[in-house]
C-alpha cells in the first residue's frame, strides 16, 4: 500500500517537473521502485538484436584499450548503422521513464569515444585530411537526424518546447523543416546562434504582436481576415533580414521552409540554402504562413548581392506550407541524406486523431482491425477527394477539395513524433498574440512532451551529431594550422 501510494506521488511530479533534471531524476526513482532498473541491465530481449550489439561494443574497446586505430576507423567505417540490431525498436524506450537497455546505451557511449579520440588525436599518418575524409564519408553512409515543426498558428509555440529540451541535452538536429507556424519557430531557431538561442527560450526580447484582424468585410473581399503586414512585421522582428544563405552561415543550421501554389499548375516548393539561398527567410515564412482566408496569397522577395530587395518569381503566389507538404519527409531525405525523424505535430484538426507511436506500431492480433479500419477509411477518404478535384473546374473549389485531400494523404509521423494533449483551453489560444504568458505555458508543455523521448532520439542521433562536431572541429583547427595558431596535439601510433 505504501508501495502503491509512493508511485502515485512520484508519478504526479513527474508530470509537474519544471526541468529534465528534476524529471530525470524523479523518472530514475520511478524505475528504481518498479522494477525498471534491472530491466535495463538485462541484455537479452527479442526486440533487438542483443548479440550483435554486444560484439561490436566489446570490438571497438579492444581496438581503443589497445590504440589500434586504423583497424578501429574501418571498423567504424563499415559497421556503423544508425539502427544497428534494430537498437531503435520504439518498444525498448516505453516501458522505462529514463533511458533503455544499458547495453544500447554503453554502445553509444563507445562509438561516441572512439570518434572523439580519432577526432582529438594527432594520430601519426594521419593528417587533417584523411581525418575529414573519414568523417565526411562516415556520416554520408551514417545520415542524419532532421527536426520536421508542423503548423498550428499560436498552438506552434510548443515548438519551442521542444527545441530547447532537444537543444539542452545536445540533441537539436541541424536539418529543420517547418511549414505555417512551424516555420516561424525554424526560422527563428535557425537564424539565431546556440548563444542567442538561450535568451530566445525565456522569450523576454521578441516581439509578440502577431494577429491583428481586418474585420468582416476585408475578409469576405479577399483580403484576409487578419493583417498580413502585422505579421509580416513580427516575422522581420523576430528573425531578422537574413536570406536562406546567410542564416546558414550564421548559425550552420539548414532550415526548410514549405510552401504551396495558388495555381494548380506549380507544385509545392522546399526552400532553403541550397534551392533558394538568396531568398529572404521572412518573406518564405510569410509565405507559408498565408492560411487560406485569413491571409492573401504571398509574392515572395529575394535580396541581391548590392542587399537590393527584388520579387522572386513574381507571377507566382505561395500559401500556407501545410496544405501540401507539412511534413516534408522526401525531400529533405534527398537533399541532406536525413535518415531519422522527429516529428512535432500540433496541427489543432490532426492531433486528437493521432495515437502513440506504440500503438501505431503494435503487432499483435488485437491491434489489427483498428488499424486496417484507419488505413481503409484513409484510402477510400483520399481516393474520393482526388476523384473530386479532378472534376473540379473553378479555381477556387480545386484548391478546396486539393487541401481536403492532402490533408488525409499525407503523413503525420514520424520515426518519433512528439506532439501536445490537448485541452480546451488550446483551442482557446489558437489565434491570440503570443504574449510572454502562453510563450511560457506553451514551452513547458514542449518540453515535458519531449523529455520520455530523449532516450529513444539519442539512440538514433547522438552518433550523428557527434560526427558534425567532429567535423566541425577539425574544420576549425585546420584553418588555425593554416595561420599558425593550433594547440600542438598528442601524437599516437596506429
Amino acid at each position: 500500500m505504501l508501495l502503491k501510494k509512493k508511485i502515485s506521488e512520484l508519478e504526479q511530479a513527474l508530470d509537474q517537473a519544471q526541468t529534465y533534471t528534476e524529471w530525470e531524476q524523479v523518472g530514475s526513482e520511478l524505475d528504481a521502485l518498479n522494477g525498471m532498473d534491472l530491466w535495463k541491465i538485462d541484455n537479452a530481449s527479442p526486440d533487438y538484436n542483443y548479440e550483435l550489439i554486444r560484439d561490436q561494443l566489446q570490438t571497438l574497446r579492444g581496438y581503443m584499450n589497445e590504440k589500434r586505430i586504423e583497424p578501429l576507423m574501418r571498423l567504424l567505417r563499415v559497421g556503423l548503422n544508425h539502427d544497428l540490431g534494430n537498437m531503435g525498436n520504439s518498444n525498448l524506450y516505453g516501458r522505462a521513464h529514463v533511458g533503455t537497455k544499458k547495453l544500447i546505451e554503453d554502445y553509444v557511449d563507445q562509438v561516441c569515444t572512439c570518434l572523439e579520440y580519432i577526432c582529438n588525436a594527432q594520430i601519426d599518418g594521419i593528417t587533417f585530411g584523411d581525418k575529414l575524409d573519414f568523417f565526411k564519408d562516415t556520416r554520408r553512409s551514417f545520415g542524419q537526424p532532421a527536426l520536421m515543426l508542423s503548423g498550428g498558428a499560436t498552438l506552434g509555440l510548443f515548438h519551442i518546447g521542444v527545441t530547447k529540451a532537444l537543444h539542452e541535452q545536445g540533441l537539436l538536429p541541424k536539418v529543420i523543416s517547418g511549414s505555417s507556424a512551424g516555420a516561424i519557430m525554424a526560422a527563428m531557431v535557425g537564424s539565431h546562434t546556440d548563444a542567442e538561442l538561450e535568451a530566445m527560450y525565456d522569450g523576454d526580447d521578441w516581439y509578440s504582436d502577431a494577429w491583428r484582424f481586418n474585420g468582416f468585410l476585408n475578409g469576405i473581399t479577399g483580403k484576409g481576415f487578419a493583417q498580413q503586414k502585422q505579421l509580416e512585421t513580427f516575422l522581420r522582428r523576430n528573425i531578422g533580414e537574413y536570406t536562406f544563405e546567410e542564416a546558414f552561415e550564421r548559425t550552420g543550421r539548414h532550415v526548410n521552409i514549405a510552401v504551396s501554389p495558388v495555381h494548380q499548375h506549380q507544385k509545392p516548393r522546399l526552400m532553403n540554402e541550397l534551392t533558394s539561398p538568396y531568398l529572404l527567410m521572412w518573406s518564405t515564412v510569410l509565405a507559408s504562413s498565408a492560411v487560406p482566408i485569413l491571409f492573401p496569397p504571398v509574392t515572395l522577395t529575394a535580396k541581391d548581392s548590392d542587399g537590393h530587395y527584388s520579387p522572386y518569381m513574381p507571377l507566382q503566389k505561395w500559401v500556407d506550407g501545410s496544405m501540401k507538404s507539412d511534413l516534408p519527409r522526401q525531400r529533405l531525405m534527398r537533399m541532406y541524406n536525413v535518415n531519422y525523424f522527429i516529428a512535432v505535430q500540433v496541427n489543432p484538426h490532426i492531433v486528437p486523431f493521432m495515437v502513440s507511436d506504440q500503438k501505431r506500431r503494435a503487432t499483435n492480433l488485437i491491434s489489427w482491425p483498428r488499424r486496417a479500419l484507419r488505413e481503409e477509411i484513409k484510402f477510400h477518404a483520399a481516393g474520393t477527394f482526388d476523384f473530386l478535384r479532378s472534376q473540379v473546374s473553378n479555381e477556387m473549389g480545386h484548391q478546396l477539395l486539393d487541401h481536403a485531400y492532402n490533408i488525409v494523404a499525407q503523413r503525420y509521423y514520424g520515426n518519433v513524433t512528439i506532439k501536445p494533449r490537448y485541452t480546451l483551453e488550446h483551442y482557446q489560444h489558437m489565434l491570440r498574440n503570443p504574449n510572454k504568458e502562453r510563450w511560457n505555458w506553451f514551452r513547458l508543455q514542449g518540453e515535458r512532451a519531449t523529455w520520455p523521448k530523449i532516450a529513444i532520439i539519442r539512440a538514433h542521433s547522438r552518433i550523428s551529431q557527434t560526427m558534425t562536431e567532429c567535423i566541425d572541429k577539425l574544420k576549425l583547427q585546420r584553418q588555425r594550422r593554416q595561420e599558425g595558431k593550433a594547440p600542438a596535439l598528442k601524437v599516437v601510433r596506429k
